[in-house]
């Protein structure tokens, strides 16, 4: 008995070693769980500002935080950066994650061609370059050397540079750049053959090109903003001004401004032939007005730079003035373009339109003002009236033409079809000639080039198809990749599968969406899933390659990007079915995305991460106060969370004519009925949330992000972790390559952290 007794402790020994192995084996296996106490939050000082809208009261307790120079919001962004990081290091495969991204993003990539004289210019990364360097090729087999190396005008890579146009004896290019991903831009004048650069260099710019005329070229700039707020100051009365190389800014020739209206755009591009100077005006995002002025008829000053910058509008705009000051009843004020000599094309607001090119003394203009889906017309500049315009390319049914360019005599269009790019041939009579083949379904962009030249270039790329630049002959009809890269992607996109489907939304309607994952995933549920969308300003989420996506893809995960109202899949009747008054169906699509996803078993609210930046961060930020219960990770990044006061900073007013204003009695119901800000509510469990913002963000304010993370700490009662990612020295997107990586690598270790999921990388 004594022995069998030995026995029974001997084995009950080699029982529990055993277990104690196979628990480890098993731990390493699977993640460490997220811990389940509530965080230790930085407290947020809370301030009594209370506003009255039309009866309605509403608290701003964190109002101090729109100041960016407000001496407590530093070391409150310390703190939250701290405790943000501190447990992102926390995560034992976070470093493993990042190794692997640098891994993937070490590939060429190319960007689009553009024909300068003998060269072609194109960008260049060889992978893991902060910024792309531009490229100078000789001819279009010659040998490339680099242009312009940006990164070697910063430290820490936050610096961009991107060419904005050749003058038209191609001696010249200009050449915008911009530091730590703001808005603001310089530009600069960089000589082509000998690639330096010019002592030229004009500042606060923001959203503009450079259209040439002789030896300089005209631009849209603004006033210089108070000293500390540059970030954050409304940006008002944008002026067209022309710049003569070699010249200071000082004497640059005022074109254009429109004192009345302080809050529009205005853009200015001179047409191929140089006779005309087209005027873009919009009072927002959507819809703008255009005009034109014969260049010959221009006044010497302005057209070649003579004069000073505080006022280049010559005789006729003085003569016309006085004569407004002094004018009596009867008389038609004359706008500000007629003040300038501009003549109206299209006027009203209410639509879209882009002048392509001027074709046998018309102007050739897409448009979507009586075809939704947009048309392109001829317009006879003696008799601009819509009933006189001719369809050259009439709206089509199911198809919406996104681009049309003009390039070796032929039009080039690329139409949405289901999400999907495709691209036709059309000659100037406006007859198609051909559908050009693509490798799969995909996004389409270009073409360029110039009227007489014999070959353009267009980019493709689809959700496993890495961006591929192609050289068209026009003459033969035959498009072939243009750049062979040394390095490729370290993917098979064999492994891969995507295919779109159409969920019904709350109101029945039929939305699409792009689902890509491994081949041969189970439906079972437990698929970790990262769901994308936007919803707004007229912008299509069309397939293409994102290296950062790999990582959910290597470890089962699904990518779904959901194709909701408010973008221009479908033009302009699902654009407007999704803003104003209509933003909610925004959201209803959103949120009925991610109820399909779950019906059909692809996953379930426990592996459910939800995503989107700008607009689409708004969307995060509406869904997950919505619908709390249906995600279990957030991820808004450099969202518009605060709609009451959005208008209210730098080019927040821009987005008036989508959202809607607070100063509006109807809108402001609207606005605050689903503004995420003021709809966190006390006491809810709210999903596992990483707020990403940025310090130089100057189109979307930091703020926003600020005033919603303070509420959610403050209110949110559950365990899930709700934080702060503060990125500096970057804006509204991440402003360099390895600030890219950092970000993700810490979007996926939240995410397959809060999922308790281990990816498999050592």
């Amino acid at each position: 008995m004594k022995h069998e007794k030995r026995l029974i402790k001997k084995g009950s020994s080699l029982l529990f070693l055993f277990l104690i192995i196979f628990l480890a084996w098993l731990a390493g296996c699977q993640a460490k769980k997220a811990p389940t106490s509530p965080l230790a939050y930085p407290p947020t000082e809370k301030v009594d500002v209370v506003d009255n809208y039309f009866g309605t009261l509403v608290a701003d307790p964190y109002r101090w935080m729109e100041d960016e120079n407000d001496p407590r919001l530093r070391p409150w962004i310390d703190a939250q950066n701290r405790l943000t990081f501190s447990y992102l290091e926390k995560i034992p495969f976070r470093e493993a994650i990042r190794r692997r991204l640098l891994e993937l993003y070490y590939y060429d990539r190319f960007g689009l061609p553009e024909k300068a004289g003998r060269y072609h210019f194109y960008t260049y990364n060889e992978g893991l370059m902060n910024q792309p360097v531009i490229m100078r090729q000789d001819g279009l087999r010659g040998k490339s050397t680099v242009f312009i190396d940006v990164n070697k005008l910063s430290i820490d890579g936050t610096t961009r540079a991107s060419l904005l146009s050749f003058s038209s004896d191609n001696s010249l290019v200009a050449v915008a750049i911009s530091e730590a991903g703001s808005d603001w831009t310089q530009i600069r004048v960089w000589d082509v053959e000998s690639q330096t650069p010019l002592s030229d260099c004009l500042k606060w710019v923001k959203f503009s090109g450079a259209g040439w005329l002789g030896r300089g070229f005209f631009y849209s700039g603004f006033d210089e903003p108070e000293p500390g707020k540059e970030l954050s100051a409304q940006n008002a009365y944008q002026k067209i001004f022309y710049h003569r190389v070699g010249e200071p800014q000082e004497k640059d020739i005022l074109i254009y401004e429109d004192r009345e209206h302080p809050f529009r755009y205005h853009q200015v591009a001179v047409t191929e032939d140089e006779k005309y100077l087209i005027l873009s005006v919009t009072e927002g995002t959507h819809g703008n007005e255009l005009y034109y002025k014969e260049i010959k008829g221009m006044p010497e000053g302005q057209a070649r730079g003579k004069g000073e910058r505080n006022d280049g509008r010559g005789e006729e705009a003085s003569a016309a003035t006085a004569s407004e000051k002094g004018s009596g009843e009867g008389k038609r004020a004359k706008s500000a373009p007629e003040l300038f000599g501009f003549k109206p094309l299209i006027t009203g607001f209410e639509a879209n339109a882009e002048v392509i090119d001027v074709i046998d003394g018309r102007f050739l203009v897409l448009t979507d003002k009586g075809a939704p889906k947009w048309r392109v017309v001829l317009i006879d500049p003696a008799d601009p009236s819509p009933e006189r315009w001719v369809d050259l390319i009439p709206e089509m049914e199911k198809e919406t033409i996104q681009s049309v360019r003009l390039v070796g005599g032929k039009l080039f269009v690329v139409t949405l079809k289901d999400v999907a790019s495709h691209i036709y041939q059309y000659n100037l009579q406006g007859q198609r000639e051909k559908e050009i083949e693509l490798p799969t379904y995909g996004t389409v962009s270009g073409f360029t080039g110039r009227r007489h030249d014999p070959y353009t270039f267009f980019s493709f790329t689809s959700f496993t198809y890495p961006t591929t630049i192609y050289l068209y002959d026009i003459a033969s009809g035959k498009a072939e990749p243009y750049f062979i890269p040394e390095r490729k992607p370290q993917f098979n996109p064999e492994d891969y599968e995507c295919h779109q489907v159409f969920y019904p939304s709350k109101d029945g309607t039929k939305i699409p969406m792009f689902i890509v994952h491994k081949k041969g995933l189970k439906k079972n549920g437990k698929n970790p899933t990262y769901l994308y969308g936007y919803g707004g300003f007229n912008i299509s989420l069309t397939p293409s390659f994102n290296i950062n996506q790999l990582i959910l893809l290597e470890n089962g995960g699904i990518y779904a990007v959901a194709n909701l109202r408010g973008g221009g899949e479908y033009g302009e009747e699902w654009h407007w079915a999704g803003m104003l008054l209509n933003k909610q169906n925004v959201f209803d699509d959103f949120i009925a995305a991610a109820e399909y996803l779950i019906k059909e078993k692809y996953t379930s609210p426990d592996y459910l991460a939800i995503a989107g930046a700008s607009n689409g961060g708004l969307l995060v930020g509406a869904a997950m106060t919505q619908r709390p219960d249906l995600f279990k990770v957030a991820f808004p990044s450099v969202g518009v969370m605060d709609m009451l006061r959005f208008h209210k900073f730098t080019v927040g007013w821009g987005w008036v004519v989508e959202y809607g204003s607070s100063d509006d009695p109807v809108h402001f119901k609207n606005l605050y009925a689903y503004s995420p800000l003021h709809n966190i509510k006390e006491g809810v469990s709210y999903p596992a949330t990483l707020v990403m913002t940025a310090d130089h963000d100057d189109r979307v304010v930091p703020a926003h992000s600020f005033k919603f993370i303070a509420t959610l700490q403050e209110k949110h009662r559950g365990k899930n972790p709700v934080l702060i990612r503060i990125e500096t020295r970057s804006g509204h997107g991440a402003s360099s390559t390895m600030k890219a990586i950092d970000q993700m690598t810490d979007v996926w270790a939240f995410m397959f952290y809060q999922m308790g999921l281990k990816p498999k990388y050592r």
